[in-house]
């Protein structure tokens, strides 16, 4: 059951609105609306609309479910998509958005990932299992298992699997971009 009184004193508490100004704006008396918003009476649609024209909320978004933010992920979640001649596995499916996109880079021995072109925003790494190679233009760095990297996104580059074994790295990009 919505409790449509509590509602109506969040949303004009966020306006910062006393319980007086709000009766004076919907020429309404200041005891109507203690008791709306104690729940003791219940208001006809022509009022409420009325008490929500100006609070500036909708009958829609007024009885709107909220939508729960979903704070915790499953392997059910997650994706797989090619990148390179490696794979992506994405983390957070919605991550489109979000300000952040992470994903795990799966690269076999010599394998490398897609060519990464300049973008506003930044990279961060953390290689989860293996050794890899960043390689950025004519410069290239050597990253090993429980090493990171971060760099800003106008550099073009790729990562690549320079060991012997699979390498694994926690890739993150804000905003989202993969």
């Amino acid at each position: 059951m919505i409790e449509i009184g509590r509602k109506i004193k969040q949303y004009r508490l966020q306006l910062d609105l006393t319980q007086e100004e709000l009766a004076q704006r919907t020429e309404l008396t200041k005891g109507y609306i203690s008791q709306l918003e104690n729940d003791l009476c219940s208001p006809s649609i022509a009022t409420l609309e009325d008490i929500l024209n100006v609070l500036g909320v909708t009958l829609q978004e007024f009885f709107a479910e909220p939508k729960r933010e979903q704070v915790v992920y499953t392997p059910e979640d997650y994706f797989v998509s090619d990148n390179g001649s490696g794979t992506s596995t994405w983390l957070i499916p919605d991550s489109q958005v979000k300000q952040m996109e992470p994903i795990i880079l799966t690269l076999k021995s010599g394998e490398q990932s897609s060519e990464r072109y300049p973008f506003e925003g930044e990279e961060f790494g953390y290689v989860l299992e293996g050794r890899l190679e960043l390689v950025a233009g004519d410069e290239i760095y050597a990253i090993d298992k429980g090493q990171s990297f971060s760099l800003a996104g106008r550099r073009q580059h790729t990562l690549r699997n320079s060991g012997e074994t699979e390498c694994k790295v926690l890739w993150v990009t804000t905003p989202s971009n993969f």
